[in-house]
């Protein structure tokens, strides 16, 4: 869970980033609401994609905002100073249309909002959301002498690159549950096995690692000689000798996710898929000793993709990574023409890959946190084609 420190750290990043004028601030995006209040939808319930507000002001106060069977959904307390819940479902009488339940929130706390001037996160809310608070809504962008505001939504992504120290607590424990996702792998990889018998290995073990129920999603996928690229959600294919799988997946708890990847040899693998396996090895650590805060995120993909160059190998097809935390992709993305600059607080993927015709397709991945000096290698799955 996001602690209250965390969340009044995050608020305050928040603030000191908006102009002055601003009092209030609505936010709607389900994910920036977790992001300052660790109020979640759990998305494996009843409630999955539903709605809620949450209402912050300059003064320092925190009003969460839903209807009442979103509320019950919560995974944690949220760290707010009131809460507004509207009673949608009853079970006593007809429902109405669940989105108007936070537009009656919002008139029950006008007081809050209709005396000063405030923004919407446009990207989050419903048009009828807006419209309750467009009189005392301010028009973007604006502009003071250090900086300029021209989007709620975009400003909140830019603070979500710098991990604090409670999301780098849920990222960590999502790494750990996907390093036990990836040990099943490699049991449960074998001839005559499904693609989503390793699937439902690594969900299990992945899910008891982390111990809750969670989201395990990615491609599961044997690659061969006869289908070098591949990626998505398992099959009822059987595995063969001579097959790859690549098992790349997330495990995400309470928002946040871990990436990570591994390829398997479902046999003994040929010497072309071990020439291959060891240019995508040597990439990966080329990569990852240029992570750095200050780095470009262009300077990454160079040097994954040079190595594979250096081996006879096309240069990287794909990202060489990307960040991660509550979006799968997010900034920065390690491409060869990206204008990111790795910060401190990123935590980032780094995944070459190489897909090969009449050999197969494989990648390899680690996540790692960026800092000032270097950088904190998070996942701990074993990367190789073997299961020695």
């Amino acid at each position: 869970m996001l602690t209250a420190a965390g969340c009044y750290a995050r608020r305050s990043n928040l603030w000191s980033r908006i102009p002055d004028v601003v009092d209030w601030v609505l936010i709607g995006d389900a994910r920036h609401v977790q992001y300052f209040s660790n109020f979640r939808i759990n998305p494996i319930s009843f409630s999955a994609d539903q709605r809620c507000l949450l209402l912050l002001q300059r003064c320092g106060a925190a009003t969460l905002l839903a209807d009442n069977f979103v509320r019950r959904t919560a995974s944690g307390d949220p760290v707010v100073d009131s809460e507004i819940i509207i009673p949608w479902y009853t079970h006593k009488k007809s429902v109405t249309n669940r989105d108007h339940a936070l537009v009656t929130a919002l008139e029950e706390c006008r007081n809050c909002w209709s005396t000063a001037d405030g923004l919407v996160e446009a990207e989050g809310v419903t048009q009828a959301v807006a419209a309750v608070v467009a009189a005392t809504t301010l028009p973007l962008p604006i502009s003071r002498p250090d900086q300029s505001l021209a989007s709620v939504g975009t400003l909140i992504r830019e603070l979500r690159r710098q991990k604090l120290p409670d999301e780098l607590e849920l990222l960590k424990r999502c790494m750990s549950a996907c390093d036990a996702g990836h040990v099943a792998a490699f049991k449960a990889a074998r001839p005559g096995a499904t693609e989503l018998d390793v699937y439902i290995a690594i969900q299990r073990a992945a899910e008891l690692a982390a111990g809750c129920s969670c989201v395990v999603y990615g491609d599961f996928r044997a690659t061969n000689t006869d289908v070098h690229k591949a990626g998505g959600l398992p099959t009822d294919y059987v595995l063969q000798d001579g097959d790859l799988f690549i098992a790349d997946f997330s495990v995400i708890i309470h928002g946040y996710r871990s990436d990570f990847t591994n390829t398997i040899a479902v046999s003994d693998p040929s010497g072309d898929q071990t020439r291959q396996f060891e240019a995508c090895r040597d990439a990966l650590t080329a990569a990852e000793c240029t992570l750095k805060a200050g780095v470009r995120a262009s300077d990454v993909y160079d040097a994954a993709s040079a190595v594979l160059l250096e081996r006879g190998y096309p240069a990287l097809a794909h990202h060489c990574g990307h960040g991660l935390g509550m979006e799968h992709p997010e900034a920065p993305i390690l491409v060869s023409e990206s204008d990111d600059v790795l910060l401190d607080g990123d935590v980032v993927t780094i995944e070459p890959g190489l897909y090969i015709e009449g050999v197969g397709g494989m990648r390899f991945e680690h996540n790692y946190a960026v800092t000032d000096i270097g950088a904190e290698r998070l996942s701990n799955h074993r990367i190789g084609l073997t299961k020695k």
